[in-house]
């Protein structure tokens, strides 16, 4: 059992579309391939879970209209390389429940800068199965978790 009390706790969303294909965003900045991940974020003192993977959600999309599918159990967790080290904040890396939500919404509601500060430059559906292929490799175990608990809303 790994010890969370160095991850920061953070959430993660695999937002479905009702034909089973997921919303992949590329990061900002970020360098190919290896730069297309689901919206996640920090976890505010208090703030329940769900509560802030919609708020992640809305911030890092736009998406509001959207139904909750279901949550992975327990917190699945990964370290930051020794790069980015510093940016965690003290942290060691992250500790994320993850949510899966269908969207029910027309794709007109989606705004990478409703919260000012984007996330994302672009955004796609994709197959579920492709997320560990295209996030960063440190992430990887942890979306590869994400896909098998969350298969059964895919195509």
């Amino acid at each position: 059992m790994t010890d969370l009390a160095g991850y920061r706790p953070n959430v993660g969303v695999a937002l479905f579309h009702p034909d089973g294909k997921v919303w992949f965003g590329r990061r900002s900045g970020a360098e190919p391939p290896h730069n297309w991940q689901f919206p996640q974020g920090g976890v505010d003192p208090g703030e329940e879970l769900e509560v802030a993977a919609r708020r992640e959600l809305a911030e890092e999309t736009g998406a509001v209209s959207v139904t909750y599918l279901g949550r992975t159990d327990g917190w699945i967790t990964y370290d930051f390389p020794p790069e980015l080290a510093a940016r965690g904040r003290g942290f060691k890396g992250q500790r994320q429940v993850w949510f899966a939500f269908r969207f029910d919404g027309d794709e007109t509601e989606f705004d990478l800068t409703t919260h000012g500060e984007p996330e994302f430059d672009e955004w796609r559906w994709g197959r579920l199965a492709e997320a560990p292929g295209l996030i960063v490799p440190f992430k990887r175990a942890a979306y590869e978790l994400v896909v098998k608990a969350f298969a059964a809303f895919a195509t």
